[in-house]
């Protein structure tokens, strides 16, 4: 039930930590050759090692290294780990046919990174990252197909994650949104996850508790599990903290458990009791040896590093002019920005600004009306470069221009070409013009 509006939030402070689970864009599991591919018909894409046949061996995929490594990098990590280790987490579940998922307890890959957010005031806040671990996914339960049984498809069995782990450093709803855009835009920007919340590529537990203001110690927390939106996100911890308040009002104590939240009623409700470590009796994964890497195979890795928004911004406003609303606009949709530098590549300076107005103007309209991607190569960087530079160079008029931009479109020829055929050429000429008349 949602807390009654007398609750004091003044007198409290909320403390929250999240763990935010995102799923590896590679094209085979984490221990195994399985495909996994999304969509794919159910417990069509499963090894014999996910489904715990005796005698199976995994076999680790070195292209979840290489991601974790990058993701280290990212986010300014102390340590990415020299020798990380496997263990085994045991517990009993139908979606987990070996009954333990591999992970990393005590040694993780990535440990000590940071993350500066932007926080409601405007002000920037550092969020640190106590460590990220690579570990398998569980399978998924279904419990509105049938309604006399539940069903299992356990092709998600085995995806390769990252699970990242913050500190307990964020102090709203808001910033915890905030902290989560950031890790996801990261993780897309490196092109590990393809950050797709429906899909559960990437989603989070936001541990949550309060406590009196100018109180040390931490509250009681709960858990939240697998939120999978940016707006239930914020929902779910703001219910969460106005009913941990009212129970503590009225002399109660929290209960250390997880709970769901539920967005048709907008509260959450209790799942299971909260577990320890010891509770899932942890141990070194026998089939398992420790990975082992140096300094020049993390130093590889740095070149795959991209430039990221806000240092895109950077560059757009500061040494090209751009207008901070339309550089912030370009620089977080990945895939505009790579469209527009490689188009800048192929231009003078002086054309960025027509370039820039274009591309969120008509270009995205056509993209809008459409329903496409710039990534679907309907037009090219360099085609669009060439519609540029006719502009520039007063062959045709802005208005032939849009014009020119459509037919391109349909038929994927150069704006030259188009222009030329069609006769859509500005008259400049005085002489062009006297023979006319």
């Amino acid at each position: 039930m949602m807390p009654n509006s007398t609750t004091n939030m003044t007198k409290w402070e909320t403390v929250i930590g999240l763990e935010i689970h995102t799923q590896l864009k590679t094209k085979s599991k984490l221990f195994a050759g399985t495909d996994t591919n999304y969509g794919a018909q159910p417990n069509t894409q499963v090894s014999l090692l996910e489904a715990a046949i005796p005698g199976t061996l995994p076999v680790f995929n070195e292209k979840v290294l290489r991601y974790a490594i990058r993701f280290g990098l990212a986010v300014d990590a102390k340590i990415i780990a020299k020798e990380s280790r496997f263990d085994r987490k045991n517990y009993f579940y139908p979606d987990s046919p070996k009954a333990y998922q591999i992970t990393q307890l005590n040694h993780p890959i990535v440990e000590h990174g940071k993350l500066v957010i932007e926080t409601e005031n405007g002000e920037e806040k550092t969020i640190r990252i106590n460590r990220a671990h690579i570990e398998e996914d569980a399978g998924k339960s279904i419990h509105d197909k049938y309604v006399q049984f539940s069903a299992i498809d356990l092709n998600r069995c085995g995806t390769p994650l990252i699970e990242i782990v913050s500190e307990p450093d964020l102090s709203s709803a808001k910033e915890a949104v905030a902290y989560m855009r950031g890790i996801h835009t990261i993780v897309t920007h490196l092109g590990i996850c393809d950050g797709n919340l429906q899909e559960g590529s990437f989603r989070c537990d936001a541990n949550v508790s309060v406590r009196p203001v100018g109180q040390k110690e931490l509250g009681t927390r709960t858990e939240l599990k697998n939120i999978n939106s940016f707006r239930f996100v914020e929902k779910a911890i703001n219910v969460e903290i106005k009913r941990q308040i009212k129970i503590l009002e009225a002399g109660g104590k929290i209960t250390q458990e997880t709970r769901l939240y539920d967005a048709e009623k907008n509260e959450t409700r209790p799942m299971r009791s909260k577990e320890e470590a010891n509770d899932y009796r942890y141990f070194p994964d026998p089939d398992l040896l420790p990975v082992v890497i140096d300094q020049a195979y993390i130093d590889h890795e740095k070149q795959f590093i991209p430039e990221f928004p806000a240092q895109k911004i950077k560059r757009y406003t500061q040494q090209l002019g751009i207008k901070a609303d339309d550089a912030t606009i370009i620089a977080y949709d990945k895939d505009l920005a790579d469209f527009f530098d490689d188009t800048l590549k192929l231009l003078q300076k002086a054309q960025v600004k027509t370039a820039t107005n274009m591309l969120l103007g008509e270009f995205s309209a056509l993209l809008n009306a459409n329903d496409a991607k710039i990534t679907e190569n309907h037009l090219n960087a360099k085609q669009f470069a060439g519609l540029l530079e006719s502009l520039a160079e007063g062959v045709i008029s802005h208005k032939i221009a849009k014009t020119v931009l459509e037919k391109m479109w349909d038929t994927s020829k150069q704006a030259s070409e188009i222009i030329q055929q069609e006769g859509l050429a500005q008259v400049s000429d005085s002489s062009e013009l006297e023979a006319m008349v």
